[in-house]
């Protein structure tokens, strides 16, 4: 009878990526969340790794999109489809015994954005779906007592948002999520190519060299990097070879952007709770978290002591799977919608 027990799956729903974590067997499925579909007659081409490798590439009669902006749906129907394919991939099709599934969603997402995440992952086969505050997901995922009377914080820094909590006793004291992450990085080098050194970059050209030279800090031995792309003025292929510290100096403005949120948490959490922070740590998170010296530096600006989780990238899959594999004793940081003004008689 094991085939027909219901696979509950923790789902982290990123705006780069969507990670998949299976009640009691952990992470099984780490894919990029973009989608190519036939123009005109709307056909299913490829999700995950094989659509991202089109990124930029495809011809006239494919589009090839990231169906999640900003941490939130952008396309309603793309999304469905690419839940639904990575659904039946770690579970299979299922008439009954379909999957619950606890999604993660961004602090600040409105009604309609969360409702959108339920009729998405219900048209893509869930059974039942929850949602949770991505920080807090990050925060169970990462180990982080939440239950505590002490003072917690959370930065979970993804593609799309840059979601900060302070937690404590189960709950949000204060939180914020700004549209600011990797995605707003890459950007961000983009414009500086383009303005300093009269270079256009594509968007995933700037990510490796984000991933390959990227810090929070310059170097003082910063190796040398080759910039390829299309000259601004004569619009033909060019090849530079220039100080790898140049990518810090284009993630200047994202990641001070970041702090001056952060600080205004700070300014806002209550004096007890900003001491308990001040001596447990400011944990990060999310794939942005990984960026080389991030820690040191708003350590350094806040003046609060900050460290990064284990797995940064998983802790919200993590968090949500743990979530699943123990309901009863996290059921207040859950957000039902059926709980809801909507669907109350």
């Amino acid at each position: 009878m094991a085939f027909f027990r219901s696979s509950d799956i923790g789902v982290d729903l990123g705006t780069s990526m969507v990670l998949c974590y299976i009640r009691n067997k952990g992470i099984v499925l780490r894919e990029p969340s973009v989608v190519a579909v036939e123009r005109g007659s709307g056909k299913l081409v490829a999700v995950g790794n094989e659509a991202k490798e089109m990124l930029g590439r495809a011809p006239d009669n494919l589009i090839v999109m990231r169906p999640m902006q900003d941490g939130v749906i952008a396309s309603f129907d793309a999304t469905e489809r690419m839940l639904a394919q990575y659904f039946t991939r770690i579970v299979g099709n299922r008439v009954f015994f379909k999957p619950r599934a606890v999604i993660a969603i961004p602090s600040g997402a409105t009604e309609v954005e969360k409702r959108a995440v339920i009729e998405t992952s219900e048209g893509a086969g869930a059974r039942y779906t929850y949602l949770i505050e991505e920080p807090m997901a990050a925060a169970i995922g990462a180990g982080v007592d939440i239950f505590s009377p002490k003072g917690n914080m959370i930065l979970d820094i993804g593609a799309g948002t840059a979601d900060m909590m302070v937690l404590s006793l189960g709950k949000a004291v204060v939180s914020d999520s700004i549209r600011i992450g990797g995605d707003k990085f890459d950007a961000a080098i983009v414009r500086y190519f383009k303005r300093q050194h009269g270079v256009v970059i594509g968007e995933r050209a700037a990510e490796e060299l984000k991933i390959a030279f990227g810090s929070a800090y310059p170097k003082k031995d910063a190796p040398l990097m080759d910039v390829k792309g299309r000259s601004l003025g004569g619009g033909l292929p060019i090849s530079l070879q220039l100080d790898g510290n140049e990518i810090t100096y284009a993630l200047a403005e994202p990641l001070h952007s970041i702090v001056e949120h952060l600080k205004d948490i700070l300014e806002q959490t209550p004096p007890e709770l900003c001491g308990d922070i001040t001596e447990n740590g400011i944990c990060l998170t999310g794939g942005s978290a990984q960026l080389y010296g991030l820690d040191k530096f708003i350590s350094e600006q806040t003046g609060v002591p900050c460290y990064v989780a284990e797995d940064p990238v998983a802790s919200v899959a993590i968090g949500a799977g743990k979530v699943l594999e123990n309901l009863k004793i996290y059921e207040n940081v859950l957000y039902d919608y059926r709980r809801g003004d909507y669907y109350e008689e």
